[in-house]
């Protein structure tokens, strides 16, 4: 916390109901935190109970560390020698009171929200290139960074923890940012993290299966991310809608997501944008795909504008007009903010293209085209593939796994989706966590069985160009040469669901693990072998 600041209880509870004295309310704090071993002289201690570990059990330790007040749901079990002021909600209240300490940040910024289990990342990155294209000042909160006028630092969680994201927020208003994108997942949502801040723009991109184990159902999930819209918008904010044709059940009835939540908003009286290909108020009309990107006809209203972006595929087209449908509701022209996304060359490690020394030189020594994406859910890892075979490799070549302590339901729907798409297939280890990667694999060779293709060891299977099969490779490094060294001119080469990560979490060691380079080594070889 900035230890120069200073907050009376009072000052702090503005959104929240609290009942104490007046002494109590006059208390000064110059800090609030969830984590006792944070905890600085003249800080408030919140006390919350979590998935895992409780922070009731905690008092003593953040009194002990010079706390002034505890905030809990509970009583302490004991006397406290410092106040211990008492709601129901601890872990709700949390946002609140750090959005507080800091003055709102989010009420002196454009905040554009992102939600949606694809997506995410890539159009933060478009709207990073729009917002500074058309002269503002962009900071953005994600799944890779946080990032503003040359500060970046890697990310922990998509969506910060509470304090951290409205220090986040602060320090980007004190730097001069004028428009925030932020990713916001549905854990976020669900565990009140971005509780005291609301939007002036949220994008909806899409939802698919993901996080089952977390939410339970698709019903619970699409609830969360419903809540942006419902509770984060602010008073004029706008939603923005891909439309599109996952549908989910409504009283029996079959409702696109999207379209969903387009009525759930007209309900509430905020404007929506509705993006979609060939359909809503930003829509795409003909457009071609090859590797050197998208071009598209973009219609909105009376607008029109040839698109021309380096990103590849059906689903970055999706990404592209959901950023654009962001920046008309920001108020910019259809020219400003296709010229904005336009400029956009990459995202890291969403499709990103690895080469030796540049795409030309890759080509001229007979190398295979490789590609390291983050698709980790079915409908992802389809759209990619579905991407990839569109270009009409001579083979496509899939390398993927799944990461333990996860949704275990995908394994063999995604096992599934690469057979069915892939010409080699081969079935590795991602970040299995406390999980046995033997068994993860197993789960993903389920779903392969399902669809008939042949298990041969993979050398084997590497250097026979018409021959179509599988094998389970569990060293990810292993598995990675092997596709590489045995590719070719004119093959595809994908290397599949931890796209930018840099480690990989086994048990509870995380390891320096990046599918970038590990790809970048095995071309350099390949080349020396040639």
């Amino acid at each position: 916390m900035d230890q120069t600041r200073a907050k009376t209880i009072r000052e702090l509870f503005v959104e929240i109901k609290l009942s104490c004295s007046e002494e109590e309310n006059n208390i000064q704090v110059c800090g609030v935190t969830d984590d006792s071993r944070q905890v600085r002289p003249g800080m408030l201690f919140v006390a919350v109970t979590g998935i895992t570990v409780d922070g009731h059990r905690f008092i003593a330790d953040a009194v002990a560390n010079g706390c002034v007040a505890v905030l809990a749901s509970r009583d302490f079990g004991g006397e406290c020698p410092v106040p211990l002021l008492r709601i129901d909600d601890t872990g709700g209240a949390l946002g609140y009171l750090a959005a507080a300490f800091y003055d709102y940040p989010c009420r002196r910024m454009k905040m554009i929200g992102v939600t949606g289990t694809n997506g995410k990342t890539t159009s933060t990155y478009l709207l990073e290139g729009m917002i500074h294209d058309a002269g503002g000042i962009p900071g953005i909160i994600g799944t890779v960074s946080v990032r503003y006028k040359g500060s970046e630092s890697p990310a922990s969680l998509t969506t910060p923890q509470p304090v951290e994201l409205q220090r986040t927020l602060w320090r980007m208003h004190q730097a001069g940012i004028t428009h925030v994108a932020m990713e916001v997942s549905s854990h976020a949502l669900a565990m009140q993290r971005i509780n005291g801040v609301w939007f002036d723009v949220v994008l909806f991109t899409n939802i698919t299966r993901d996080h089952l184990d977390f939410h339970g159902s698709m019903e619970e999930y699409f609830s969360q991310k419903e809540k942006l819209f419902a509770s984060h918008l602010k008073r004029d904010g706008k939603g923005v809608v891909m439309l599109d044709g996952n549908p989910g059940e409504v009283d029996g009835e079959s409702e696109a997501w999207g379209d969903r939540l387009v009525r759930v908003l007209a309900e509430g009286n905020h404007p929506v944008i509705t993006c979609g290909i060939g359909k809503g108020l930003i829509r795409s009309r003909k457009f071609q795909f090859d590797l050197q990107g998208i071009r598209a006809e973009i219609v909105a209203a009376e607008e029109e504008y040839l698109l021309n972006s380096p990103l590849v595929g059906l689903f970055n087209l999706k990404n592209l007009l959901g950023a654009i449908g962001c920046g008309k509701a920001l108020g910019y022209d259809l020219p400003t903010a296709c010229k904005g996304v336009e400029r956009v060359r990459g995202v890291p490690g969403r499709l990103e293209r690895v080469t030796v020394n540049g795409e030309a030189e890759s080509q001229a020594a007979g190398l295979a085209t490789v590609f390291v994406d983050y698709a980790h859910t079915p409908d992802a890892l389809e759209n990619v593939l579905l991407t990839l075979r569109a270009l009409e490799p001579a083979r496509l070549i899939v390398v993927f796994g799944c990461g333990g302590d996860r949704d275990k339901g995908k394994r063999p729907l995604m096992g599934a989706v690469a057979a069915r798409f892939a010409d080699v297939l081969l079935v590795t280890s991602d970040n299995p966590r406390s999980e046995s990667p033997q068994r993860i694999l197993e789960e993903i060779e389920d779903g392969i069985r399902g669809e008939k293709l042949s298990k041969v060891q993979g050398e084997l299977l590497m250097r026979g160009p018409f021959r179509k099969g599988y094998d389970i490779v569990e060293e990810r490094g292993e598995a990675i040469r092997i596709a590489i060294r045995g590719a070719g001119k004119g093959d595809v080469v994908l290397i599949s669901g931890k796209g930018h990560e840099c480690y990989q979490i086994v048990g509870n060691r995380k390891l320096f693990f990046d599918d970038r380079q590990q790809a970048k080594e095995q071309l350099n070889m390949a080349r020396q072998a040639a």
